[in-house]
């Protein structure tokens, strides 16, 4: 692996995100101060503790959690589909990197972005008395394994999307629903019984409730089956868009 190739890819897709912050770095911002402001702050007060912890507490890692996908998710599919719609990918595609380091490339983008969106996260959490950590390293690892794992499927829908509507369909119509869903502001037991069933098949549960038990000590599934999960998806993920640059999918049609 050259690293001198993959850093200047890597710092090409962090290019495309500074030169817009306002829409890719502050706007997450923003959203997310409103989400802990409103859900967190001002209903936390009126609601009990859940899990030995403030509600507060409870719902900041699902807030962090969330933004820090949908940021690697879509600098990943944004990223990729924009050089396909430009035709720049060509130059990817005579250069001399190899399938794991256009992968690698595209991933570590993603993960970069999710990273400083999360950080600002983590200062205005710390605003509201909202960040706490019962294990950094644990938090580190859902942290960069959540941002890795929509990266790749970022890459994925880059290369798949045809138009900005498909571009966005996944984190309109799956992402956000399904994080929603995942337990971010709920404990399973507050669903109905049928749906408390549906939500272990959600692998948003586990990424959320992964990210809350490193940061307050509170977990609500089996973190070892959660961490199968994960890392099947890292590596089933990984493996299939080796594949797919590979072949050349959608890429040298």
């Amino acid at each position: 692996m050259n690293f001198i190739r993959l850093y200047t890819l890597i710092r090409r897709q962090m290019d495309s995100w500074l030169r817009s912050p306002i829409n890719s770095i502050v706007s997450p911002w923003i959203s997310a101060g409103l989400f802990i402001f409103i859900f967190g702050f001002v209903l936390g007060g009126r609601i009990d503790e859940i899990g030995g912890v403030s509600y507060l507490l409870f719902v900041f890692p699902g807030i962090l959690a969330m933004n820090v996908l949908s940021g690697s998710f879509m600098q990943a599919a944004n990223g990729l589909y924009f050089q396909r719609f430009m035709k720049t990918i060509e130059e990817l595609l005579v250069s001399p990197l190899s399938y794991f380091e256009l992968m690698l490339g595209f991933t570590v983008g993603g993960i970069i972005r999710a990273l400083v969106i999360g950080s600002g996260i983590l200062v205005i959490g710390l605003i509201f008395g909202a960040v706490t950590f019962a294990s950094p390293l644990l938090f580190i690892y859902y942290t960069i394994v959540i941002a890795a794992i929509f990266s790749l499927v970022g890459i994925i829908i880059g290369l798949w999307a045809n138009s900005f509507e498909q571009l966005g369909a996944l984190n309109i119509f799956v992402i956000t629903p399904l994080s929603f869903l995942g337990g971010m502001f709920n404990t399973l037991e507050m669903l109905p019984p049928l749906m408390q069933k549906i939500a272990v098949f959600n692998p948003f549960f586990y990424f959320i409730d992964g990210m809350r038990y490193a940061m307050t000590g509170f977990a609500n599934s089996n973190l070892l089956i959660g961490n199968i999960v994960l890392l099947t998806l890292l590596f089933g993920l990984s493996g299939v868009v080796w594949y797919l640059f590979k072949i050349g999918w959608r890429i040298r049609e």
